[in-house]
């Protein structure tokens, strides 16, 4: 039993050994995609469309609003039922879609996002394995200390063909 103990003990020392542990920051690469600013300008553009939108339905109730306040007093008590029924569900269509408006607009950020996160881990791949790395974890505000040595970030922006000046590299 002891002797087994030890030999995984020499086991994962040998495994650890042969292990390589480099770091990225993803987001700041991806800050420092041109490609970034077409995505920015789509969703700018997306988020504009959706208010329009919102905005054509907000108009459409006041409208349905204002006839039902000036017929009022002259509508049957079901023309006032159908009104009535009418307003609250372009109201409820009103709240749903902005409600549904920010998912709407995270999915197409996502998928706005997802060639450009494609293209930094094809980047990622390849300068890892040039350089003998089994695993790479993104670094995050929990990152105290990063050895710069262990850090691929510059290594990803060459490979994409990013150039970085010094005072950008500071601020990372």
């Amino acid at each position: 039993m002891k002797f087994l103990k030890i030999a995984i003990f020499f086991i994962s020392i040998s495994t650890f050994a042969q292990s390589k542990v480099g770091a990225v920051d993803v987001e700041y690469i991806l800050s420092k995609m041109p490609e970034l600013e077409n995505v920015k300008t789509q969703l700018e553009t997306y988020g504009k469309q959706l208010d329009i939108d919102l905005n054509k339905k907000i108009d459409e109730y006041k409208v349905l609003a204002e006839g039902y306040k000036a017929g009022e007093a002259t509508f049957t008590p079901t023309q006032k039922k159908e009104k009535q029924t009418e307003l609250m569900t372009l109201e409820a269509d009103i709240q749903k879609f902005q409600q549904n408006g920010a998912k709407l607009l995270e999915i197409k950020r996502q998928e706005s996002l997802k060639p450009l996160y494609r293209k930094i881990g094809v980047a990622l791949e390849k300068v890892a394995k040039a350089q003998g790395y089994t695993q790479v974890m993104q670094t995050t505000q929990d990152v105290v200390f990063l050895d710069p040595n262990y850090d691929l970030t510059m290594p990803i922006l060459a490979e994409l063909g990013i150039s970085v000046t010094a005072d950008d590299e500071e601020g990372k």
